[in-house]
Parts: C-alpha cells; sequence; structure tokens
C-alpha cells in the first residue's frame, strides 16, 4: 500500500514557496509592461522646443518650419518670460498655456494627439490647459496668442 503523505523537509517547503512568489511577481511586472503599443495615441511624445524672445509684456515665437506650421501641432516654447505650451488649433489661432504642471511644478513637455502629459506624476491636460487626469486639480493659466505673418505673440 502506498503512503498518501509525503513529507516534505522546511528547506524544501520554503523553496517551493519562494519560487511561487517570485513567479507571481514576475507575472504582474510582464503584465504591467504591456497593453501600450509604441504607435498608441495615448502614449504620450516628447515636444518639441522652441525658443521664444521676450520684449515688453509678449513673448514672440516663429512657427515657419517648425511643428506648428500644422494645425494639430504643438510645441514647448521657452523664454525668459516662463515655459509655455503653443497649439495650432486652425490656419490662423493658437492655444497658449502656462507650461508648469499645477501638481508640484515640473515642466509639461509631453503630449498626445489631444492632450498635454507631465512627466513626473501623469497630469494630463487638454490643449486648452483644462485637467483631464489628475493628481493635478488646477488647470494650466491661458494666455492670449495672436499670429501674423508666420509669429505667434504671447500676451503675459
Amino acid at each position: 500500500m502506498s503512503n498518501a503523505y509525503t513529507f516534505v523537509s522546511r528547506r524544501q517547503f520554503c523553496a517551493g514557496a519562494c519560487q511561487v512568489a517570485s513567479c507571481a511577481t514576475l507575472a504582474t511586472l510582464i503584465s504591467g509592461c504591456g497593453g501600450d503599443s509604441p504607435t498608441s495615441p495615448d502614449r504620450p511624445t516628447t515636444l518639441p522646443t522652441l525658443s521664444g524672445q521676450f520684449s515688453g509684456s509678449m513673448v514672440k515665437v516663429t512657427t515657419t518650419g517648425t511643428a506648428l506650421d500644422n494645425v494639430g501641432g504643438a510645441a514647448l516654447v521657452q523664454s525668459v518670460a516662463g515655459v509655455f505650451l503653443i497649439s495650432k488649433t486652425t490656419a490662423t489661432t493658437f492655444t497658449a498655456i502656462d507650461a508648469v504642471c499645477t501638481h508640484e511644478g515640473c515642466t509639461v513637455n509631453g503630449a498626445t494627439d489631444t492632450e498635454y502629459v507631465c512627466p513626473c506624476h501623469g497630469s494630463r491636460y487638454d490643449r486648452s490647459g483644462h485637467v483631464t487626469h489628475g493628481p493635478a486639480q488646477a488647470n494650466l493659466r491661458q494666455y492670449a496668442a495672436s499670429f501674423a505673418d508666420g509669429v505667434v505673440t504671447i500676451n503675459l
């Protein structure tokens, strides 16, 4: 008659338990890495950076030959007056908003097709600066922007 009970040493039990825990952890990590393809519209890309020229109470940005040439294009604009996010909404209109995340002050420098994304904690804002996903709770500040002769002017 066979013995239905097989005794396992403490060492064998602990080794088996560690293997099970390791496999469960590895499975969790692998599943967390998948999901989005590199070309997914929800995966943010880093915005191109443009230089803005500060003069008086305005920042001027040349759009010719930049991402702002096309409707839907967006860029991060750096100037001595601050850092701004600009997007082209129509052939002659642009939105300009502050690029400093309202959560902890990081520079928002990522974007999807419809949103800006903060690299620090993942806050998302629509192209008008309204929070669409936290942890940020306050919207980004909007600025009036005008366009003439290939130059966007941000009025501070």
